[in-house]
Order: structure tokens, then sequence, then C-alpha cells
């Protein structure tokens, strides 16, 4: 069945590691799998009385709708001070309101972190993980997606270099796919 997910980039830099990523992990995704950048620079930072007011500003009204138009998610962030970019967790709490109403709800999730250094960005990735689990985003377990080198990680077409890389990335977004269909499914019947 054919998916569409909607990605969201932690880097608003036009060519951030992570949006060169993410539009790898577009390139290597199975055909049932339509991956679609959800933008997330434009969003005002999230303030309740927007909301309590009757007044929310129209880009929270247009990011909400493209989340919910989105069978799931793909979260592809570097690492800030060893957590998410704050710009990220904007959208996962505009995303989030007004209570009751999360766009998040029910949609599998999954992440992919990256940092130019060794460890990937394993303190973003897990605590990306926490407002998941709160939101009700079944996030995939494994395989988990901690890319470091990202300085070295593109050929220059733009792709992935190493082949081992691009074979990991593959199986990661083929896995994607099968937990969309494990959890979207169990939903259906």
């Amino acid at each position: 069945m054919d998916r569409s997910v909607g990605v969201l980039v932690g880097s608003l830099r036009k060519e951030s590691f992570s949006r060169r990523l993410a539009g790898a992990l577009r390139d290597l995704a199975p055909a049932n799998l339509r991956l679609t950048v959800i933008e997330i620079g434009v969003l005002p930072h999230y303030n309740q009385d927007a909301d309590d007011e009757g007044r929310p500003f129209e880009e929270w009204l247009t990011f909400r709708q493209a989340i919910r138009a989105a069978d799931a998610i793909l979260f592809v962030t570097p690492e800030y001070n060893r957590s998410v970019p704050g710009v990220l967790k904007n959208a996962i709490d505009v995303g989030s309101r007004p209570y009751g109403k999360s766009a998040w709800d029910g949609k599998p999730a999954a992440v992919v972190s990256n940092t130019p250094g060794a460890m990937g960005g394993f303190g973003a990735n897990h605590a990306l993980r926490q407002p998941c689990v709160y939101l009700n985003m079944p996030t995939m377990q494994q395989p988990e997606a901690y890319i470091g080198g990202a300085a070295s990680l593109f050929s220059p077409d733009g792709g992935i270099a190493a082949a081992t890389t691009r074979d990991f990335l593959r199986n990661y977004v083929v896995r994607y796919a099968e937990w969309i269909e494990t959890i979207l499914g169990a939903k259906q019947a």
C-alpha cells in the first residue's frame, strides 16, 4: 500500500547534513513510500494564548494539516547540545496543540539523527523519542539510526558516498515501511 511520510528536518540550513540525509532517504525509499519534507522554519514560536483566543497563526494551521495528512512521520535531525534543535521542539509543540487535538496522534514515527562527530546524535535521537511516547506516536525501535561523520557522508552528486552506509539507510527505510504497515494495519484490523 502506498504511504505518505511527512519528513521533519531539524536543521534550517539549506545545505544541512540533515536536509541532505532526508533527500538521500527519499531516494533510497521503497516505491510505496512517498517522503515529503514538511517545512518547520516558518512556524512562529508556540504560545497557547493564540489558540485559546481563537487566533492561531496561519502557519500553525497549515503545518497541523500537513501532519494530519501524512500517514507517518520521519524525523531527520542533528544534535544541538545533546538534544534536539529548538526549531524542531517548537514544531512538535505546535503540532500537539490545542490540547486534545494533537496532529501527531497515532502516527508511526522513526528517528534518524546525525552529527559530524562520531556519536551520531545519540542524545538528540533519545531526547526526541520522549515526546513521541507522550504524543502516542509508535516509534520504530530497531534498527536505530545514529549517523556519525556526516561531513564526509555525501558524494558530489548528493548521494551517500559509502556503500555500507547506503545499504544501512536503504535497509532502515525498508524496515520503516514495514513498521508503518504493522502499526497502520493493526489500526485498520
